[in-house]
């Protein structure tokens, strides 16, 4: 990674202090950080994070100074996390797997309201990042051999994360996350002119409408889905302050309104703008990456997979700063319908 980003590395006594809320956590009845209740009835679990740690988080979210950090040592043992599933949805009963996805959710804690959508790994919160069989060519976080392009998180939807939390469980291969930042681009003003004008498609990925179409055709979230990809509303790239723009970008499920060439040629000037400033971040075992999903894209060098039980595995997290301004979201709910 070429970029200076914020980095905390946990301390001897930071991980005695975190094995022991996680310990006390896990010994609760809402011990699964993959279930909304976990949230909802360990929100005062967050207040005891390690001082260092809860000020390093909090000053990325209140003083947004890069488009992502990382937080280092979280101790991950090779042999007690078992194989790397060969899907997201394997079960997984180690229990060092759930004292991960503890650490995980108290962070995203920290950063705000953790969620996630009725529509991606059955509405559970922690997800799995693991190559999957057949997908291999496929644009989502389960190809290998694709380069996966970049993106914002669920860019085509209005309430979408403010914060997307990577953790590596295993990555041997040493499998790199690209990331871009905003902040470090240098457009020239027509074009950024013509990013902030609503001139823009960003249909959802297929992720979110094969999972359900495959498992629960029925479901009323997948209706909702597929209105968005056949009725899109227009919508801008660069928004927010002008001299300290947000974006929001999905360059393989985008489009310009009317096949505007010269709305694609500023879309295309981002773009490139984008690959001459991105950074490599490789997720190691036990590292957190947070990344500000209004100030950068990422995406993931293709790789090829083993599926012998050695792949890079990713838990994931996604979390919004103010959740109730969805009104997407039932009352009480962190899945989005």
């Amino acid at each position: 990674m070429t970029t200076a980003w914020p980095r905390y590395e946990l301390s001897d006594a930071d991980v005695a202090a975190l094995t022991s809320i996680v310990d006390t956590v896990r010994a609760t009845p809402y011990a699964d950080p993959r279930q909304p209740d976990f949230y909802d009835r360990n929100r005062f679990a967050v207040r005891q994070l390690p001082a260092g740690l809860w000020e390093f988080l909090d000053d990325f979210r209140h003083s947004e100074p890069a488009a992502g950090c990382t937080v280092h040592g979280f101790p991950v043992d090779d042999r007690l996390v078992g194989p790397t599933p060969t899907h997201w949805d394997a079960e997984q009963s180690e229990a060092h797997v759930t004292e991960i996805e503890v650490f995980l959710a108290l962070c995203g804690m920290a950063l705000g309201e953790p969620f996630t959508w009725e529509t991606l790994q059955g509405g559970r919160l922690v997800q799995n990042i693991v190559p999957i069989p057949g997908d291999e060519a496929r644009q989502n976080g389960h190809g290998s051999e694709a380069l996966l392009e970049f993106h914002t998180e669920d860019a085509f939807h209005p309430s979408r994360c403010d914060y997307l939390l990577l953790f590596g469980v295993r990555n041997e291969d040493k499998v790199a996350t690209t990331v871009a930042s905003v902040r470090e681009l240098a457009l020239n003003p027509a074009d950024v002119e013509m990013l902030t004008q609503r001139r823009y498609h960003i249909l959802p990925d297929d992720e979110h409408i094969r999972q359900l179409t495959l498992r629960q055709p029925d479901h009323p979230a997948l209706k909702l889905v597929e209105r968005m990809r056949d009725a899109p509303e227009p919508v801008a790239v660069l928004f927010g302050d002008p001299a300290r723009p947000y974006l929001r970008i999905d360059l393989p499920f985008m489009r310009c309104v009317g096949n505007d060439p010269v709305a694609q040629r500023a879309l295309d000037a981002l773009h490139t703008q984008l690959l001459a400033n991105q950074d490599d971040v490789v997720v190691e075992r036990g590292t957190l990456l947070i990344v500000d999903n209004y100030q950068a894209v990422h995406g993931r060098r293709s790789f090829r997979a083993r599926y012998d039980g050695t792949d890079r595995w990713l838990k994931k997290l996604t979390v919004s700063r103010n959740l109730r301004a969805s009104t997407e979201f039932p009352r009480g709910s962190r899945v989005l319908v």
